[in-house]
Formats: structure tokens, C-alpha cells, sequence
């Protein structure tokens, strides 16, 4: 950057001279003949490096320039040299000092004096001038982390009043929740009396009176025995799901092939019955589950594979599982392992944009007219997986079949937690 000088001298001739001593070494000049010139001058440009000014002028002489030059705010960084041809004694050396001036050169000019002098403030003016520019430039800096530590101050009482607020509305949730299971296992219990005498009665009915009955009246009779019995079904459907959330019972280490093998025989006659194939992988790992709840959840979707079978076409269940840092579809820590198992059938199959309807509360594709059910086996699926920290879900294609994808954590990283069942 090519550096300003102000000279400021009533004679042409001294002004040239000093032009023609610094010109070597490229600044730019800015040359009036007056203090008054050069007042007008620095009401619109200061800038200046340095500013060289002859003591003796009209009007304004250099020292009262100077006084009214560092007047102004702005002015007060630039270094005045006086020229002089005179020596004025200490008295009047002082009073240039006062006035600003930070150095003197008496004519007749050395060259090489002025040239050393003025470039010894040139360059004390630029590093001035750049440590001017990075003072302001921390200055923005300090600023901007000031406002920064008061915005993240701000954020952070917000968050912590959120929080504290979210942990409030947990604690209410899970007071909501416990309620409701309440309610569920004590409702389904107390609803379990009136309906096995609905039953029992309706049988002693048929049993004894179905000779003197109608068509008609018997046909209405086996529709109360029926829907009695969907209504226990379900009772006891709502019982089991209620107690995951009443009685605790801890993890232990479970082989997969060992639990299918064992659900294979409590199911060997539903097999026989609709010619079924339950096939399972030998490699299938340990995993930390209740075995109880697991059997159920493995249960659930075996008895749906058979349920949701296509007409003439035998039932092919297949078992399977793999390993992997991921948990479904989202991704997660790289140092917790999941185990995904693989339920696989030849079934009916269902339209997938209905994967996430059928794990809710009594959802159902299908009417019960149709297949017998109570729309609770896949929510009590996902709660159980859910309880296990896992999760569940599927991919279907109609008449194409379903995969159940059940996910669950494996290895040391896995921190049990208590789970609920009952007997």
C-alpha cells in the first residue's frame, strides 16, 4: 500500500526539494502551501502517514496548524516533523513538542537524514495502522463471542426449562400409563366372572335344552357362545398385554434355535393341522431377552403365518437371522450390535403402506367374519420388542407373502432392563 505524506510549506521551491528527496521511495504526496490549505485538506481526507511542515509560514505558522490539527479526534494519530531554518532555543523546541510534533529537521536538509527519519515513521504509521485494523477486528471478534456465550446462555435456560418441563410430562405419562395398565388388568380380571358364566350358562342351555329349540333358537345360541368366546380371547388378550407393565422378571441368555425348537413343539399340532413347515437356521446366536415374553412375541407371528395362509398353498415358515451395527433402518451406535430375526411365510401378504397400521391397538386388515383374531397380537409384539430396547417391523407384498424383522441389542454392550410378565 503506498503510503500518504501531507507536506506543508509557503514556498514552492522547499516543497519540490522535499518531493524530489522522497520521491525514491514511492509515496504519495499530497503538497499545500499554508496551514490553512491544509486544515481544508484534512477536514476530508486523514489517511495521512506523516505530515512534514515548515514552522515558519503566514497566517498560521506550523506549531499553531499543529495545535489546530490535533484538535480533531481523528487527526491525532498522524506524526508531524517540523522543518525549520532556525533554532528557537528549548522554550519554543518544547512548544512544537506540545503542539504535536513528534521530531524536527533543520535546513539545510540532509537528504539521507529525512529519508531515514520519514521512513522510520512511515513505518511505525503502518504497523499502527495494522494493529489498529486487528484491534478492531478483535474487538468484532469479542463481540461476537460475547453475543455467542449470551445467545447459548439463553439456549441453554431454555433447554434446561424444556427439560425440566419433558421430565414433568414423563413422570405424568408414566403415572398415566401405570393407571391405565391398572385399569386394564383389574377391568379384563373382574370382566372374566360374569363372562364365564355367560358361557357356562349358554352350554348348560344347549346341552339340555337344544331338543325343544328351533332352528332358529339354536343358531341364536351358538352366536352368543361364539362371541363369548372371541370376548374371553380378548380378555385375555388385554390381561397379557397389561401385565408386560405389572410383574418384573429379569434377562437371561436365550438361544434362538433352542426357543424356536421349543415353539415348535408347542405348536406341533396347528402344524399338522394345516400341513405347515417351520424351517430354522442352525447358526441362530444368544441373545439377553425374558424368554417368557420372547416365546410369546415368536408365537404371535408363527400363529399369524398359519392364520394368514393362502387357500391350498401348505404354510412355509422360515427362520433366519444375521448380525449388524444396524437396528431396522435407523442406524445405530457403531459399538452396540443388533441381532435381526427373520419370520418369513408364503401368506397372504398385506399392501405395505399398512405396515405401520397393523402394530396398533385392535388394528386389523381383515374382518373377524374372516380371520378369527382381536387385532392385540402385533401390538403386543411391538411392546415386548420395545421392552427388550428392540424393535419390530415388516415387508410384504400381497400374495406374495410377509417378513417379519424383529431387532434386537446382543453382546456386552446390551444393558438388560427389567422387564414385565406374569403367570
Amino acid at each position: 500500500m503506498q503510503q500518504k505524506i501531507l507536506l506543508v510549506d509557503d514556498r514552492e521551491d522547499n516543497l519540490l526539494s522535499l518531493e524530489t528527496i522522497l520521491e525514491v521511495d514511492n509515496y504519495a504526496f499530497t503538497k499545500c502551501s499554508s496551514g490553512r490549505q491544509a486544515l481544508k485538506i484534512l477536514l476530508k481526507e486523514f489517511d495521512f502517514a506523516l505530515i512534514l511542515m515548515d514552522v515558519k509560514m503566514p497566517t498560521l505558522n506550523g506549531f499553531e496548524t499543529a495545535a489546530l490539527i490535533y484538535e480533531r479526534e481523528k487527526l491525532k494519530h498522524i506524526p508531524i516533523i517540523f522543518i525549520t531554518a532556525n533554532n528557537y532555543g528549548e522554550e519554543n523546541i518544547f512548544k512544537g513538542y506540545r503542539s504535536g510534533a513528534v521530531d524536527y529537521i533543520y535546513k539545510p536538509i540532509n537528504p539521507e537524514l529525512l529519508r531515514a527519519k520519514v521512513s522510520v515513521f512511515v513505518e511505525l504509521y503502518e504497523k499502527t495502522r495494522q494493529l489498529t485494523l486487528q484491534e478492531q477486528k478483535l474487538i468484532a471478534i469479542n463481540k461476537n463471542l460475547e453475543d455467542e456465550i449470551r445467545e447459548r446462555k439463553i439456549s441453554e435456560l431454555k433447554i434446561r426449562e424444556l427439560n425440566e418441563e419433558l421430565m414433568q410430562n414423563i413422570s405424568h405419562l408414566e403415572a398415566a400409563n401405570q393407571e391405565l395398565d391398572r385399569f386394564a388388568f383389574m377391568a379384563s380380571h373382574d370382566l372374566q366372572e360374569p363372562l364365564r358364566k355367560i358361557r357356562m350358562f349358554s352350554d348348560l342351555v344347549y346341552s339340555r335344552h337344544s331338543s325343544v329349540l328351533n332352528e332358529n333358537g339354536k343358531e341364536h345360541l351358538q352366536k352368543i357362545q361364539k362371541s363369548a368366546g372371541r370376548m374371553q380371547t380378548l380378555i385375555q388378550d388385554i390381561l397379557t398385554f397389561s401385565r408386560i407393565s405389572v410383574i418384573k422378571e429379569p434377562f437371561s441368555s436365550v438361544n434362538l434355535s433352542t426357543l424356536f425348537e421349543e415353539l415348535r413343539q408347542d405348536m406341533k399340532d396347528s402344524f399338522v393341522e394345516k400341513n405347515a413347515e417351520l424351517h430354522i437356521d442352525n447358526d441362530l446366536p444368544e441373545v439377553r431377552v425374558n424368554p417368557r415374553l420372547m416365546l410369546l412375541l415368536f408365537n404371535n407371528l408363527v400363529s399369524n403365518a398359519l392364520k394368514y395362509s393362502r387357500k391350498d398353498v401348505p404354510p412355509v415358515i422360515r427362520v433366519s437371522a444375521e448380525v449388524s451395527n444396524t437396528k431396522s433402518r435407523k442406524i445405530s451406535s457403531p459399538s452396540e450390535k443388533y441381532c435381526r430375526i427373520f419370520v418369513e411365510d408364503n401368506g397372504i401378504g398385506f399392501d405395505q403402506q399398512y405396515v405401520d397400521h397393523i402394530f396398533g391397538m385392535f388394528k386389523r386388515l381383515h374382518h373377524h367374519t374372516e380371520y378369527e383374531g382381536t387385532g392385540i397380537g402385533l401390538t403386543l409384539c411391538k411392546k415386548i420388542a420395545e421392552v427388550h430396547n428392540g424393535t419390530i417391523t415388516a415387508r410384504s407384498k400381497v400374495n406374495k407373502g410377509s417378513t417379519f424383522i424383529v431387532s434386537l441389542p446382543v453382546g456386552s454392550s446390551f444393558a438388560p432392563l427389567e422387564v414385565n410378565t406374569a403367570n
